[in-house]
């Protein structure tokens, strides 16, 4: 009863725009959480594996990097690294939103699972600290039961449909994805390092087990770790010669 209080109080904490936009997030993250559910079940997961999965580790790339893997023969040792690359990104994410998850020790440890891209970006959107917290955790609570939910009965239908490729299932996380990272490609050294790393994990697939090509793409890493040329230094080259 305490827990339901306190939502409500978060929620009325939110403008109408912002109870919006987390409502619509949560729709799209559930038909995501789907093609999770979908895709591990037909991979050969028991219906319930998926869900525990889900609960558990509420990451979605990481979730689809751990099936993916394994369904396609690699190593657990892959799979887990594969999916750590892909979560490390939470490090400064943490860093960044301590203050607003909250004071105490199961705040910060509710908090860190719930902790995602999207909850983060509405977070730190706020100038307001009270509305920030309200948005973070209305937005990873909504985010949590419906991807859970998604999950469920992705994996349920899963069971039924047996190939999801027909439907198009697979797709989901990747366009997701793609939406994701489309605004940070229009810079260039982002956009160089993305290619160079797909480059590489295309080029090595055929050859390395599955997993290990993700980690190869790291190398794309080495231009975002070369500093960029300031405009001024570029002009002077530019008179110089």
């Amino acid at each position: 009863m305490f827990i339901i209080k306190d939502m409500r109080s978060i929620w009325r904490t939110l403008t109408p725009r912002l109870r919006r936009d987390i409502l619509a997030l949560a729709g799209a993250c559930s038909v995501v959480g789907l093609s999770f559910g979908a895709i591990a079940a037909s991979a050969g997961l028991a219906w319930w594996e998926p869900s525990v999965v889900s609960v558990l580790v509420f990451a979605g790339g990481a979730q689809f990097m751990l099936v993916g893997v394994v369904a396609a023969g690699g190593g657990v040792v892959a799979a887990v690294l594969g999916a750590l690359v892909l979560n490390i990104r939470h490090l400064p994410f943490g860093l960044a939103i301590g203050d607003v998850i909250g004071k105490g020790l199961l705040a910060k440890l509710v908090g860190s699972h719930l902790m995602t891209d999207e909850t983060v970006a509405f977070a730190m959107a706020q100038r307001d600290p009270r509305r920030a917290r309200a948005v973070f955790w209305a937005c990873g609570v909504a985010l949590f039961l419906m991807w859970n939910v998604g999950t469920l009965v992705g994996a349920l239908a899963g069971q039924v449909i047996g190939d999801t490729d027909a439907f198009g299932l697979d797709a989901a996380f990747p366009a997701a994805l793609l939406a994701l990272v489309l605004p940070s490609l229009k810079q260039p050294r982002v956009r160089t390092a993305a290619l160079l790393g797909a480059a590489a994990a295309l080029a090595a697939t055929p050859f390395v087990p599955a997993g290990v090509p993700v980690l190869l793409s790291l190398v794309g890493l080495v231009v975002l770790a070369r500093p960029a040329t300031s405009a001024v230094t570029k002009e002077k080259e530019e008179v110089q010669v």
